[in-house]
This record gives C-alpha cells, structure tokens and sequence, in this order.
C-alpha cells in the first residue's frame, strides 16, 4: 500500500498470517497509510491554515487544538525533557531566517539579512489534556523533528490489530514488526548513503523495532555562499552536527527514534561516540569523510556493511 504525505512516499507493507484474513490485513494497511494525510492536515507548518500554524498565531493565549496536535505537542515536550533539550521545536523562526519558510520541494525562500534566532531556556507549552487546550509562548514551534515518526507509530497501532508481521516506511522513519518476509529473522532494512551513492551504506537487521536517519543529504541549501541545512541546534539558532553526515538510530519506539537521530546529529563528529554510549542508544553514523561509526549497542543488528566500521 502507497500514498503520498509529508512530502515524502508512504508504504505500508503487511503480510496476512492466514489466507482469510488477507482483505482484513489490506484494509487495515490503507487505513495506516492515510493516517499520515490525517495527521499532515493538522500538524504542518507549511499550510497557513493548518491547527498547528493557528496555534503559533495564538501564542498568548490558550487555544483549543485537534487530538493529533494535542498529543503531538504533549509528546514533543517529553522529547524535550528527555534529551536534555537538544531536541526543542521552537527552531521555526531560525529555519524560516535561513530561507526554510516553505517546503523544500518549492525552494527555499529569501533568508533574512538578520542572526537566525535561537530559543531561551528550557520549552515549556502548558498543556490541558481534559479539554485539549494549548498555551504556546511567544516562539512559534515546527513539530517536523517527531511528525512522522510519531506517526509511524500511530500507524502501527492501527495496523497491529490485523497483523503481526508488517513494515512502514515514511521518508527514511520505519517501523518493522514480525518475522519479515523471508527467513524469519526480521526486516532488513538499507541505511541511505548521504553521500549521493546509490547503494547503502549498511544494512539493519530489525525485528519489532523502528529506524530513523536525520542526514543532510537532501535538505541544505546555500545562504550568502554558506551551506547550510535543516536541521537546527537550539543553542545557536544556526544548523549544527559539524563533521557529520547522517545518523541513524535503532530503537523500539519510531517516533523516539526519530527524536535521538537528530539530537545525537547535533552532537557532531566530535560528540556523538560519548553521548551514543551514555544514553545506550543504537547509533550509525557517517562523518564528512565517509567514514563509517558504530555505538556498541547497534552492533547486533548489523547485517552488512559497505565498508569497515569504527567503534
């Protein structure tokens, strides 16, 4: 099953255990890949309209918001605690200084002549779950750093109810669960070269697990004869994880997933070995040399490699 959302290709993949449960197992399979669309409505930044853009407007005051956004928001702030604020949402107004107001396929728009902004402190939105309002500050906040792995996971809600073996993919955010397709080991799943090549670099063996990949590959652009790219450091407002390419984390929640890809990237080439190992997540990463690294914990799950890989 395939559709189109957030601006990337979804897939959703599910294999029926009996022959009579195969119409239940594909319906359940196009309701998992629509939810993405459902979820995009509300959580973009890049619609005027959308739930999200109105809540950033209404920044102030409290505003009451749709369960998507809602949980979403409630989740992004856990994100926040738990790396320590690494990952923070209020990077908008830095990615939208450095041209980023729009979606990539359109082109960045003009960057501002003035710093890009960074955010202030730790992020605390006030969140009333029993009437879903939201109370935002002054800094307006983009949800692109936990959207789609989040909803990988909602998506895997809705599809476990039918099946127990079934993979979806979202723009390099998966969810693999069961014994996959062929030898009952598990998923194998192709880690992107962010160099350009068009073999990958590694390849994960996954089994009930999720992988994600922040990488600079496609999203950077040039602003005054400077590249740059998408992926933001809050304590700057500038685009952060000097000396790194990629990174790609293995861990049992998507959307988690997701969230440590991006807060490890940040950590740059210099970093990342120290924080992979502190906070036992499952990391491989490529630097600026191609050189290929390994945190202990995803060591396992390596199936194939294209070149050596350091520890």
């Amino acid at each position: 099953m395939h559709a189109r959302a957030m601006a990337t290709r979804i897939c959703v993949r599910a294999i029926a255990d009996e022959v009579d449960q195969a119409a239940a197992t594909e319906r359940a399979a196009h309701e998992a890949a629509g939810l993405f669309g459902e979820v995009e409505r509300d959580c973009t930044r890049f619609d005027p309209t959308s739930a999200l853009m109105r809540l950033n407007r209404a920044a102030g005051r409290w505003q009451v918001v749709p369960a998507a956004l809602f949980a979403m928001l409630a989740e992004a702030r856990r994100a926040h605690d738990v790396t320590g604020g690494s990952f923070d949402p209020r990077v908008l107004a830095s990615l939208v200084a450095l041209g980023y107001a729009r979606s990539f396929a359109a082109g960045p728009a003009t960057p501002s002549p003035a710093p890009p902004p960074h955010p202030s402190g730790p992020w605390r939105p006030r969140l009333r779950p029993a009437t879903r309002e939201v109370h935002l500050r002054a800094e307006p906040v983009d949800l692109g750093g936990i959207g789609k792995g989040l909803s990988v996971r909602w998506a895997a809600e809705r599809l476990r109810r039918s099946a127990a073996n079934y993979l979806i993919e979202a723009g390099g955010d998966c969810y693999c669960a069961g014994r996959g397709p062929d030898d009952g080991l598990g998923w194998r799943v192709g880690v992107e070269d962010p160099a350009g090549g068009p073999d990958p670099v590694a390849v994960l063996r996954c089994r009930d697990a999720a992988v994600a990949t922040s990488s600079i590959r496609v999203r950077h652009w040039a602003v005054r004869g400077r590249r740059v790219h998408h992926l933001i450091d809050p304590r700057t407002g500038h685009p952060g994880g000097r000396g790194l390419l990629a990174v790609t984390v293995l861990h049992k929640d998507s959307a988690l997933a997701e969230v440590w890809s991006k807060a490890l990237f940040l950590r740059g080439a210099g970093g990342i070995a120290r924080a992979a190992e502190r906070t036992g997540i499952a990391a491989l990463w490529v630097d600026e040399d191609e050189g290929l690294h390994a945190s202990r914990r995803i060591t396992p799950a390596l199936a194939w490699t294209a070149r050596p890989v350091s520890r």
